[in-house]
Order: structure tokens, then sequence, then C-alpha cells
């Protein structure tokens, strides 16, 4: 199963749009936050896929919750916007809530840095910022064979 993680998208819809396209594959978008609006426009646009979504701290107003869990292809998934524990100055406290809840996969958002890891067990995802002409989005790829986590260039 294919899964694109895209955070922090700031109303920039072609972006997202565009992100979506180019990955046909993927049956489920997950949207990290700061971009509620046109995760929801996109979610209305594009019926055949899953769309799993958080707020950010910019999504004033969104009901969305601020983190979620998910279990896909038989991996445990917690994501969230991640400045409810304050990834900017460190990926403890998030590794941690991930951890106690028996996740093989954090993704977060926030800083606009894209990155990814293994660390004992728990693989991480941070997509970056979609948002603006060097976005970029992660790719989730959950196989037979593992997990495989890929950042791309919009």
């Amino acid at each position: 199963m294919r899964i694109l993680v895209v955070s922090d998208t700031h109303r920039d819809a072609y972006a997202l749009r565009q992100a979506i396209l180019n990955q046909p594959s993927a049956e489920v978008v997950i949207h990290l936050g700061d971009g509620a609006e046109e995760a929801q426009e996109m979610k209305d646009s594009f019926p055949d896929k899953m769309f799993l979504m958080v707020r950010g701290n910019c999504d004033w107003g969104s009901v969305l919750p601020a983190e979620g869990d998910i279990t896909l292809c038989g991996k445990h998934i917690f994501y969230t916007h991640g400045y409810t524990y304050n990834v900017k100055y460190g990926l403890y406290t998030a590794t941690a809530a991930a951890r106690d809840r028996g996740a093989d996969i954090l993704l977060f958002g926030h800083t606009h840095v894209a990155m990814t890891d293994y660390e004992d067990g728990l693989y991480l995802m941070n997509p970056g910022s979609l948002h603006g002409g060097r976005g970029t989005y992660g790719i989730l790829d959950l196989t037979d064979a593992g997990v495989a986590t890929n950042i791309l260039k919009l």
C-alpha cells in the first residue's frame, strides 16, 4: 500500500493537488496539519482516496483532531502535526508518545524540514512543507517485505 504524506500546505491547494496527481497509486493521503481547508477540498475532489487529517497550529477554528492512530497493512501509524509535542525542539516527546501507543510509524510536520529515520523499531517521517516552489512530500510504502519511506520534491 502506498500512502502520500503531506504537511504544512498553508493554503497552497495547487501544490497539494499536484502531489496527489503525481502519486496516482497512493490509496491513502495523510495531511499532517496547517492546511485543513485545502485538505478538505482535496478530500472532496478525490473521493476514491482515504484521507486522514489532523489540525496544525495555523488551522484556527478547525474541528479536526490534534492527532490520530490507524493500523494499515499490519503497521500501527501515529500521526500528528507536532506542535503539541514541541518537535521544533527535539523528537523525544513525540517518539515517546508514539511508543506509548505501540506505533510502528510516527508521522509529524510543523518544522517544515523533511526527514526520515529509523530508531529502535520506530520509523519516523516529516514530509516537510508542501507550500511554495520548493515543496516536499513523503511516500510511505507498506509491503509484505516491510516499510519504505521516501521524501520527494514536488
